[in-house]
């Protein structure tokens, strides 16, 4: 029942009453990213979805514009918003239209795709999701190695309401504890590169991760 429709299900459920409960949490958080960075509020960026569709995921912004290392565009605000984790609360907007899920492999960008081996591909055969096995693991501490096979994993398991719940609990712990912000060496997470020897390009910086 859950693998058919109970997944989709508390997605929009979930979703809603989440949106209502930290609807306070989200204006007060917009309106100090409207004060630190101005407009736009939210962050914009293209990332495959199920069956690597492109959808426009949306996020609190966290950086300011311009060229330059993320470790210097990245605002006190936007390191606080990543650490707690609520620069993601508008991708609940995502959930509800069907982009994204609460729970699976977390949305990359379009150019990544063609760099996945096949058993990496298999993260895209569900949708993408707010918390997931690697988010779980540890978030961007994760290699991006050990991330993708999470993911895939996850991906090739059929649908488990416990699985998920259990998912979520440790993904909200992890936040908590404040594990996991950031890759170590770097400000967020450094960009996928293909296997060596793959003889695939690595996709350019795209900003915000």
């Amino acid at each position: 029942m859950y693998e058919r429709w109970g997944k989709r299900a508390l997605d929009v459920a979930a979703a809603a009453a989440l949106l209502v409960l930290l609807a306070p949490v989200l204006a007060a958080a917009a309106l100090a990213v409207r004060a630190t960075l101005g407009r736009p509020v939210l962050f914009r960026q293209r990332r495959a979805g199920r069956g690597g569709a492109p959808f426009t995921l949306l996020k609190l912004r966290s950086m300011r514009d311009g060229a330059g290392e993320d470790a210097a565009r990245l605002t006190p605000l936007g390191r606080w918003l990543r650490a707690t984790a609520l620069d993601e609360i508008p991708q609940l907007v995502n959930v509800l239209r069907g982009e994204m899920s609460l729970v699976g492999p977390r949305p990359l960008p379009p150019d990544y795709t063609p760099l996945y081996t096949p058993r990496q591909a298999l993260r895209l055969a569900v949708r993408p999701g707010l918390a997931g096995l690697a988010q779980a693991a540890g978030r961007n501490a994760v290699p991006w190695e050990v991330r993708l096979e999470l993911d895939a994993r996850y991906a090739e398991a059929p649908p488990c309401l416990a699985r998920d719940l259990r998912l979520i609990l440790a993904c909200l712990g992890v936040v908590l504890r404040g594990h996991g912000v950031s890759a170590p060496g770097h400000a967020t997470m450094p960009r996928f590169a293909a296997a060596p020897g793959s003889g695939a390009e690595p996709p350019a910086a795209r900003g915000e991760a």
